[in-house]
């Protein structure tokens, strides 16, 4: 019996591939996907999935053709442009938000990608560098996969139950920065994101990550 062959599609990534390593089908900046049926409909709807907090994972999961390529790899920017991609494909550009009790409609093939600026990268590296305003230590982070949002939320749900409070940001910042002036320590970067990160420091770094991050 022959093989049954859905159309599909093929999405250009907003990270151009470029912060993928050297070999990896995610390098191309194009990912090829295809038309939701309603085997992904029965992964939307699941419940379990949608308890677990894996739904979307599944779905990409399904929805990817190349199966060597694994969701968690995928930079957030990358993962979300894939999302929209997919919606469209299944459901149609419109996409009703409600705003201030107001229905809008959102044409979804006007959204733009925010662009990588190439001249600040390393082709094949997703690692950058900042020095940080107030105290000029210098930092060198990277830009979070969706694998790392994973770990990170089930990080923050642990101190949920032991402490009573989360800790999403300094956690966020623990798993997103790769040295301290040149120091690589594990150790060192939590006691340094712990105790010596001041806050005009962390905003502007944020603030940093937001305007380079490819989405």
């Amino acid at each position: 019996m022959a093989e049954v062959k859905f159309p599909t599609e093929v999405v250009d990534l907003p990270s151009k591939g470029l912060l993928y390593p050297e070999g990896s089908p995610l390098s191309t900046g194009k990912i090829e996907i295809k038309y939701m049926t309603a085997k992904e409909e029965d992964i939307l709807t699941s419940p379990n999935l949608i308890k677990q907090g894996v739904v979307v994972e599944k779905l990409l999961e399904s929805l990817i053709v190349d199966k060597s390529i694994k969701v968690d790899d995928l930079l957030i920017g990358d993962k979300n442009s894939i999302l929209i991609a997919s919606r469209i494909l299944a459901y149609g550009k419109e996409y009703e938000v409600e705003v201030d009790g107001r229905k809008i409609e959102v044409d979804l093939t006007t959204l733009k990608d925010i662009p990588l600026d190439e001249s600040i990268i390393t082709k094949g590296a997703n690692e950058f560098e900042f020095e940080l305003p107030a105290t000029k230590r210098k930092l060198t982070f990277k830009l979070l996969t969706s694998g790392d949002e994973k770990t990170i939320d089930e990080e923050v749900k642990g101190y949920e139950k032991i402490h009573g409070i989360g800790y999403e940001l300094t956690t966020r910042l623990k798993h997103q920065i790769i040295s301290i002036d040149g120091d690589t320590k594990r150790a060192s970067i939590n006691h340094f994101v712990d105790n010596e990160f001041l806050s005009r420091d962390s905003i502007a770094f944020r603030a940093h990550v937001s305007s380079i991050m490819p989405d």
